[in-house]
């Protein structure tokens, strides 16, 4: 069994394109798909045509969530871009998926945690806004009740691959679409990976175990950069030519 991970492409269409060519260049046809298609300040109308088109597995996110849950004059200003852009068939679209799922009875989708769509579960963010990551036994503690030996998350944006005492395994992919970002909660900080590349994982089972690589991807940064200029997003079109949300 062989299939992509993906998520947190937030309308990055640019970086889902590249993506997929790579996918397919490798001849993968199957992927799953954790949350945050759409919202930021590019092209959230073709990034769902991409992922309408292809159909797969997903699960939505916590920016999914706010686009079908909240009025748009109280979205955020990524959010209201994409909710601006998107059809009612793209909203109910959004509204009919899950928050987690199974796959195979052994492998479990979710955007952030199982219980939570806006909680970390491999990094922590310190009181003074510092980045780390979990410590194994936080990472255990939210696996709590999951039987599946493959774990898939996201939401950070961070790829990273951590195996539990048990042999579980739990992936996040990192993002498609948006390499660094910032955030109030819990404490103001920053979340980035030092890359403009568009990340996926791709996902081989090899006996009872399961191999994890990461792809990094090129494309053209500048059009998805100047998108988001032209949306009045200076932060964004930084963080997408050099996948860091500081100066």
């Amino acid at each position: 069994m062989r299939f992509a991970a993906l998520a947190d492409i937030h309308g990055n269409s640019f970086a889902l394109e590249a993506v997929l060519q790579d996918m397919d260049s490798l001849g993968i046809k199957d992927a799953v798909n954790l949350g945050d298609f759409f919202s930021g300040p590019l092209d959230a109308a073709k990034t769902a045509t991409m992922l309408m088109d292809r159909d797969f597995v997903s699960v939505r996110g916590n920016h999914d969530r706010y686009l079908i849950e909240q009025d748009p004059s109280e979205m955020g200003p990524s959010d209201r871009v994409a909710f601006d852009q998107l059809s009612e068939q793209h909203l109910r679209w959004i509204a009919d998926l899950p928050t987690t799922r199974s796959v195979n009875d052994d492998i479990f989708l979710c955007h952030a945690t199982p219980t939570s769509d806006s909680t970390y579960w491999l990094e922590r963010v310190e009181e003074n806004g510092v980045v780390r990551s979990a410590s194994l036994t936080e990472v255990t503690t939210e696996a709590n009740g999951l039987e599946a030996n493959l774990i898939l998350c996201a939401h950070t944006h961070i790829p990273r691959c951590v195996r539990l005492q048990d042999g579980r395994v739990i992936v996040n992919p990192g993002s498609v679409g948006c390499p660094a970002y910032d955030d109030e909660l819990p404490v103001y900080h920053h979340m980035q990976t030092g890359t403009p590349n568009a990340s996926y994982a791709v996902l081989e089972r090899q006996g009872d175990e399961w191999s994890v690589t990461f792809r990094s991807v090129c494309y053209d940064t500048k059009k998805a950069s100047d998108c988001a200029l032209a949306n009045g997003r200076r932060d964004w079109a930084r963080a997408l030519q050099t996948g860091w949300f500081e100066e």
